[in-house]
This record gives structure tokens, sequence and C-alpha cells, in this order.
């Protein structure tokens, strides 16, 4: 009773603005609902003179509520399935995830950047966008405003991805197959993947959008290692920083645990092959959930702040969008592909 008393007023504000967020979502593919989310959430706070009754439940929103999404979104992976069918893409897959982590890493140190947005940017571009960045964020630690930066970041070159490379993929001779492929590891986003597989199937009369789906798909798995991973290193930074201090230690206070729920969701769809009448409303479910938590975050930002930051984590995002896609299309060369 006395969370909801302190919670409620914050958590239905998230859920009004992530209603018309969500459709405009699947009108709007390319953009998604989350970009839409932050952006009415950075306009409302703007215009709230006080929001100390709707903060706790925003912020409640903004953590809670954003893991549950990512917990959910396990159940939309049979693991067995994609590896399946997207196995011949794994060489490049590995290649541009790799290619963008290295390369966020080099600009975080030459530019001096914030280790967490880095993190957030190197992470969406090369794995799977938003959602990536939603499972990354609570692991590392990120604020409000390094998760609206990195979406942001994310949705400038989902855009632009999905505006041109149907046409510099036909520019390039591309065959299908090697489309599929380019479109499924090169584009940040899955709604931006299946907008340029769309387009270039209404181009070239072809049915390029279940390879490149499942190539994304595949590619998405990475979120499993990457944030445990970081889990891991980021126990480690704390457990020293404690021991330094004279500080008590605490792994289950720290430790991350929904990401384990996360992959012990995955198994569960895999060892027990839900069907997609179990699995495809719990994967709705998540991507509400995730506007939900992006309504908190951009309730939270300062998008003036927001504005005048942004210079170098779009450069970021610049180099490892261009690095992926060069990466890309190399590898499909190197294998016989394109």
């Amino acid at each position: 009773m006395k969370f909801l008393q302190t919670n409620w007023m914050g958590i239905l504000l998230c859920l009004i603005i992530a209603v018309p967020a969500f459709f405009l979502g699947k009108l709007l593919p390319v953009v998604g609902g989350p970009v839409f989310a932050i952006l009415i959430g950075m306009v409302l706070t703007l215009l709230l003179k006080n929001k100390t009754r709707l903060q706790p439940g925003v912020t409640f929103t903004s953590k809670k509520i954003l893991q549950w999404a990512v917990v959910l979104l396990g159940f939309g992976m049979n693991l067995s399935e994609i590896l399946r069918l997207g196995a011949q893409s794994l060489p490049v897959i590995v290649s541009t995830i790799a290619t963008s982590l290295i390369i966020s890493f080099i600009l975080y140190k030459a530019l001096k950047m914030s280790p967490r947005i880095s993190t957030l940017v190197g992470v969406g571009s090369s794995i799977c966008g938003g959602s990536a960045i939603a499972a990354t964020a609570p692991v590392i630690g990120a604020n409000d405003e390094e998760i609206a930066q990195s979406i942001s970041v994310i949705f400038l070159f989902n855009v632009v991805a999905a505006l041109i490379f149907p046409t510099l993929g036909g520019a390039l001779g591309l065959s299908n197959e090697g489309f599929g492929l380019f479109a499924g590891t090169a584009v940040n986003d899955t709604s931006s993947v299946t907008a340029a597989a769309t387009a270039w199937d209404g181009i070239h009369g072809s049915n390029t959008l279940d390879q490149a789906t499942i190539v994304k798909l595949t590619r998405t798995l990475a979120i499993i290692p990457i944030t445990l991973v970081l889990a891991f290193v980021r126990t480690r930074k704390e457990k020293k920083l404690d021991a330094a201090s004279g500080s008590a230690f605490s792994f289950k206070k720290i430790f991350p645990w929904f990401v384990l729920f996360f992959v012990l969701a995955s198994v569960v769809t895999t060892v027990f092959s839900l069907p997609a009448s179990v699995t495809s409303p719990l994967k709705e479910l998540s991507k509400f959930f995730i506007i939900m938590a992006m309504a908190a975050i951009g309730l939270n930002t300062n998008i003036v702040r927001l504005v005048k930051t942004g210079g170098k984590p779009i450069f970021m995002g610049l180099c490892c969008w261009i690095g992926i896609a060069a990466v890309s299309l190399g590898m499909q060369h190197v294998l016989g592909i394109w």
C-alpha cells in the first residue's frame, strides 16, 4: 500500500506517455516507440513546475520496469533456432561487433568521454540499438541523461541507414542475400533493419526481410556475453573500491541479477520450444515496458544540456556506424557472399 501511495503518480504518467508513443512507433517504425517516449518526456518535463510527487514513480519506472523489460526480452530468443538459421552470418556479426567496440574504446580515450556513454553507444551500435542499451545501462550504472543521449545517437543513424542503405546496396551491386546480411549487421535497431529490408524488397521484388531479421536476431544474442562481462567488470571494480575505503562489499547488492533472469528466460524458451502464442505477447510487453522506461528517462532528462553535450557522442556514433558498414561489406567480399 505504501509503495502505491509513493509511486502511483509517476508510474501512471509514464504509462500515459507510453501508450501514444507505442502506437506512434508502430506507425513510424524507423523512429520507434522509445524515441517518441523520450521526446514526449523531455518536452513534458520542461512544462512541469514541480515533479516532487512524481519523482519516486518515475525513478522506479526508469530502473525497475526497464529491468523487467530486459527479462521479458529473453522470452523472444530461441537460442538454438536463431543460431541454426543465422550461423553462416556469425563471422560478419562478430567482426562488426568487435569493430564497433574497438572504435568506441579508442574514441573514449582520445576524446576523454564518459566511459558509460561510450559503452552505451558502442554496444547500441554493434548489437541491437535500444534493446542493447536497455540491457546494458543498469549493468554499468548509467544515468538517465546518458541513456537518453545514447538512444538519440542510435536513432539518428537508424533513420539515415533506413533511408540510404537500399540505394547504396543497389549501387554497390549487392545480391539479395548480400543486402539481407548487410542490413542485418550494419543497421542498429531491429525496426530500422525491417524498414531497410522492406524498402529493398519493394525496389527489387525480392524477399530479403526474413534473412535480414534472422541475422539481426543472431546479432542480438551478443547481449548475453556483453552484459555478463560488463557485470563482472563492474563487480570487480566495486569490490576494489570498497576494499580501499574499508566498506563491506555486497555482491548481492551490486550484481545485476536481472541479466541472469534474462538468460534464464532465453534458456526456458529454447529448452521448452515455447510457441509464438506464448512468446509474442511477452515480446510485445517487453517493448511496451522499454517505452515506459524511456518515458521516465525523458522526464529525467534536461533537453538543453543534452543538445549542448551531444557533439562527441554523435561523432562516436558516426564512426561506429561507418566502421560497421565498411567491415560488413568487406567481410562479405572476403567470404564471397557479395
